[in-house]
């Protein structure tokens, strides 16, 4: 008799440093035959159903909420999501359910709770029949894993690649692990650690440094430990302000609680090790410009900037580098600003029109504000574009059909300036490219991301630099005002030593 698993998601990434309060109208919601319909689209949703349809599985399809990362929650879009998931979940149990599978972020935080993930899997278990239920899902190498999420799931797999290459296949390897679950009526669980350690997204990278490292050590503690079902090193998300925010490490085990805590304290040893490796440098701006005029790369130069990563919930409009660009009057550079008023306003221009508009700053205090700028018109869009790469970063929520909202291009000097209505990462060369920008044939491109970026824009990149400018996205953590997170932690509390010893040493 085919298996019937339930399926449902919530997505978000929450910045809770930021001003904004998401709302229900920036949430996405797919229900029942359209989370179905995500077959082929490249998201973890597609690889749980590719598994589900190899076993025979029958899908019960609940419901999905998602969001671009942006800042804390309004808590009543939970209640909302569970009040209708709750609904779903009571029916399903009633018709008789073999399994639960979740596509989870992980980071999300709301006015009303610090880890509403671990309170979507406790309701989701006080529900009648589901406590006795294998419970799998995956979950964004980014996330806030709190020991309550690892006390109530039976196995949750984590991202493991940054970028997150891999969202499609660590979604199907854990949905192999509920098959072997059913198919051998062993259930295992879950043990995790949470370090002392927080790293900005740009220490997160899985290519080097510390992430590198914790992840061959877990590989190789899954192929040498049979009772080891899964490894997760997980980088955590910095800007959501938690007790449990930072870098953690957890296992999907059937082993006894002491090996699985050696493995834990293993990997533990490595991260704490390699802790600095995690706090990257970043140049000048106009260092940043300078050394590229002089190295004068075959491809174009790439200046990353953190502090206004899209991914990780800032806004998009920050204008540090496209003033550097118009300042230098730089030939063949390209930036993209989200500024839905800006495309707006051009609602009605002509190709090859001229007029002066006020781009982007218009979404962080941090920044100095609008560009006014003289710009020419180029060409407008619907915004909508397919991603070149079916494994980008983006794909894993997503998928591979991607909507910006309307789109313009102008130029100013030798800036090319793409204005989208809905901040979109760059994490594919589709972006550009479907607007008339080859990226290619750029001297310089501003990226506003972290790490995410490197998969696409790498491979034609002739040189790269992070650097520092003003966003809400910083790599220097010491700056943000964290209010709950456990102490102490490093680099918040350097030199690392308790704060409580620090404090009788400054007496």
């Amino acid at each position: 008799m085919s298996k019937r698993i339930l399926l449902a998601g919530l997505f978000h990434e929450t910045h809770t440093f930021l001003d904004e309060i998401t709302t229900a109208s920036q949430m996405r919601i797919r229900r029942g035959a359209e989370l179905l319909a995500r077959r082929g689209d490249g998201s973890t949703v597609d690889g749980f159903l590719h598994v589900a349809a190899r076993r025979g599985w029958t899908v019960v399809p609940a419901l999905e909420a998602f969001a671009m990362p942006s800042g804390t929650v309004d808590h009543a879009v939970f209640e909302a999501y569970w009040a209708e998931l709750g609904r779903t979940a009571r029916d399903a149990l009633s018709d008789g359910l073999d399994g639960m599978w979740l596509a989870l972020h992980g980071a999300m935080v709301t006015t009303g709770s610090v880890d509403p993930e671990g309170d979507l899997l406790e309701r989701l278990r006080a529900l009648p029949g589901a406590a006795a239920l294998p419970l799998f899902g995956v979950f964004d190498l980014h996330a806030t894993f709190t020991p309550r999420m690892a006390r109530l799931a039976d196995g949750l797999v984590g991202y493991r690649e940054n970028p997150h290459a891999d969202a499609f296949d660590a979604a199907a390897l854990s949905a192999e692990l509920l098959a072997r679950a059913l198919d051998t009526g062993v259930r295992p669980r879950m043990r995790t650690r949470t370090l002392p350690i927080v790293w900005p997204p740009t220490g997160t990278g899985t290519a080097d440094g510390p992430m590198h490292a914790m992840n061959e050590c877990a590989r190789r503690i899954e192929k040498d430990s049979p009772e080891i079902w899964a490894v997760n090193v997980v980088g955590g998300y910095a800007f959501a302000d938690t007790p449990d925010t930072g870098v953690s490490v957890s296992v999907v085990t059937t082993g006894p609680d002491a090996t699985t805590d050696r493995h834990l304290a293993d990997l533990a040893a490595i991260a704490e090790r390699l802790r600095e490796d995690g706090v990257p440098r970043e140049w000048s701006l106009d260092a940043a410009i300078d050394a590229a005029i002089v190295r004068r790369p075959a491809g174009p130069a790439l200046l990353v900037e953190p502090a206004d990563n899209i991914g990780g919930g800032a806004p998009g409009d920050c204008t540090s580098i496209l003033r550097a660009f118009l300042a230098r009057r730089l030939e063949r550079a390209a930036v993209v600003i989200a500024d839905p008023e800006s495309v707006q306003a051009l609602a009605d221009a002509a190709p090859g029109a001229r007029m002066r508009l006020r781009i982007g700053g218009k979404r962080s205090r941090l920044d100095p504000g609008p560009v006014e700028t003289e710009i020419e018109f180029v060409s407008r869009s619907d915004g909508r574009f397919t991603l070149e790469d079916r494994r980008s970063h983006l794909a894993a929520s997503h998928g591979i059909f991607i909507e910006m909202g309307p789109c313009a291009t102008v130029r100013a000097d030798g800036t090319h300036i793409l204005l989208t209505s809905k901040k979109t990462p760059p994490f594919d060369l589709g972006q550009l490219r479907s607007q008339g920008i080859v990226p290619e044939d750029m001297a310089f491109i501003g990226v506003k991301a972290a790490v995410a970026h490197r998969r696409a824009y790498e491979r034609i990149a002739g040189a790269s630099y992070w650097v520092a400018t003003p966003g809400p996205c910083p790599s220097d953590l010491t700056t943000l005002p964290y209010r709950r997170i456990r102490r102490p932690v490093f680099p918040i509390d350097p030199p690392w030593r308790p704060a409580s010893k620090a404090l009788e040493k400054a007496r």
